[in-house]
């Protein structure tokens, strides 16, 4: 095996690492602009129109360990084309879709494509680049793909679909994956671990997934059935069952997926919930307010887009900066102040009203919701690898990634059940459509908020010092999947 930092090709492997990442971040961000034209086109409800974004984070989060442990025992630079190759099929899938169920099916594909591809993505530049400030460097471009991507992502989804159509937010994705797959074989050299056993715990993603699943399920079921419904009891009382099964694999698997063990480590659970939590916020409030723009304030899809750019950009900055101040004043301060600053942004949400404008009803909430990701996720990444030394640290940053995702899709569910069940029972009521759902919003801004309270919490009292003086210098940060906009 070619030792790393020794390729001369490298850096031109980076670059094809970086396109294929740029699509992944781009995948994040650009579908919530899009969100009140495909279901105008599809007739979504409303309920339903959020498994466009969850059902992608629920197979994404629920497979992207398994997803990695593969890649690294069968070949990395194989699954990284597997990975290619099923976001361009699933891509146009997505493109094509010409029903609801067709489109929510094509993202849940799309989710898992995902996690074959981003995980590898840093496998392949762990073995590429010499550890120190080469790889640092290295990882360091790809923070600031992510970052800018979001960024671009918002802005070319209010674009494409303002003057083309929904669908080329997929399409787009098609030239970026054929572009890398031509390119992969040249640049990037094969590579796998070693003398491990080649055990995968699939038994462990399909039911933690699936439980996942049908707790979102029961979730949506609740608004239109009730939470006394058969739909609803059935669907939540399988993923009970489902999440036993899933603990019980987890404690006789020779692999398991996730060793219940880390979870001893007081600092790691504790960045763990607060990344969760992240995930409920920022995926919620993002399908929230981008409803809010269109279909209560009339904002057209790219006048959406330009508006989010002001959470996008601070959010780049904060992180930027953040990274400075971690150095000085430490993790925990900064993390609080990270908190503090997204929950003062959610309450600042809950004001907004059916005749609002962007300048006094959303960008101040903007700005402050961005520098509060900017001063989360940096520390988060940190406290994540609290107490982990060597073959842990890819655990245990696969499992912050994890975390945030699943946290966003049931974060969504929860927020758009409660919007939707406020808003449904004020139209019955007698209030009209835009002021149903203005106050819907409201109030789930309010539940985000207590999701920032929880984090806050979480932060000053299971968040240690102690255990976080002792992250190992030589694991790289955890590369958390963006989730902005």
């Amino acid at each position: 095996m070619m030792e790393a930092g020794t390729d001369p090709r490298r850096w031109k492997a980076l670059a094809v690492l970086g396109i294929a990442y740029l699509m992944v971040v781009l995948d994040v961000s650009i579908v919530n602009v899009a969100l009140p034209s495909i279901q105008t086109d599809l007739g979504f409800d409303v309920e339903n129109l959020q498994w466009v974004v969850s059902g992608y984070a629920l197979t994404f989060g629920g497979f992207l360990l398994l997803g990695g442990r593969m890649g690294d025992l069968l070949g990395r630079r194989m699954f990284f084309m597997i990975g290619l190759g099923l976001f361009f099929v699933t891509s146009l899938w997505a493109g094509l879709a010409n029903s609801d169920t067709m489109l929510i099916v094509a993202r849940l594909a799309q989710g898992a494509a995902g996690a074959i591809l981003a995980p590898s993505v840093f496998s392949i530049i762990t073995v590429t680049f010499r550890e120190g400030a080469e790889r640092n460097k290295a990882l360091g471009i790809l923070g600031g793909i992510a970052g800018s991507g979001a960024a671009i992502g918002v802005l070319l989804g209010g674009v494409l679909t303002s003057y083309i159509s929904w669908e080329w937010i997929f399409f787009v994705n098609l030239p970026i994956s054929a572009i890398a797959l031509a390119l992969v074989p040249r640049y990037v050299r094969e590579s796998r671990a070693e003398g491990l056993a080649r055990n995968f715990d699939a038994a462990g993603a399909v039911t933690v997934t699936a439980s996942l699943m049908a707790l979102v399920y029961g979730l949506t079921q609740s608004t239109n059935n009730g939470w006394t419904s058969g739909k609803t009891i059935g669907a939540l009382v399988a993923s009970a069952i489902l999440m036993a099964i899933f603990l019980f694999i987890e404690t006789r698997s020779s692999s398991p997926l996730v060793p219940l063990g880390i979870f001893r480590r007081r600092t790691l659970t504790g960045a763990n919930v607060v990344g969760f939590l992240l995930g409920t916020m920022i995926f919620g409030i993002f399908f929230m307010l981008s409803l809010y723009m269109q279909q209560v304030l009339g904002f057209s899809a790219m006048q959406t887009g330009v508006g989010y750019l002001a959470v996008a950009l601070t959010a780049v900055v904060a992180a930027t900066v953040s990274q400075a101040l971690v150095t000085r004043a430490g993790v925990k301060p900064i993390l609080t102040i990270g908190m503090t600053l997204l929950g003062f942004a959610m309450i600042y949400f809950t004001q907004v009203s059916v005749d609002g404008s962007y300048w006094a009803d959303l960008l101040p909430g903007f700005l402050l919701m961005g520098v509060g990701i900017g001063f989360s996720f940096v520390p988060i990444s940190i406290a994540a690898l609290a107490g982990v030394q060597g073959p842990e640290a890819g655990l245990a940053s696969g499992l912050i990634n994890t975390s945030q995702q699943i946290g966003g899709a049931l974060g969504l569910a929860i927020l758009a059940t409660v919007a939707t069940t406020r808003s449904d029972n004020l139209v019955a009521d007698g209030q009209s459509v835009p002021q149903a759902l203005t106050s819907g919003f409201s109030l789930a801004f309010w539940v985000a908020a207590g999701f920032a309270v929880v984090s806050l919490v979480t932060t000053l009292v299971v968040i240690q010092r102690k255990e976080l003086e002792q992250v190992d210098p030589h694991a790289e940060e955890a590369q958390p999947v963006p989730a902005v906009a």
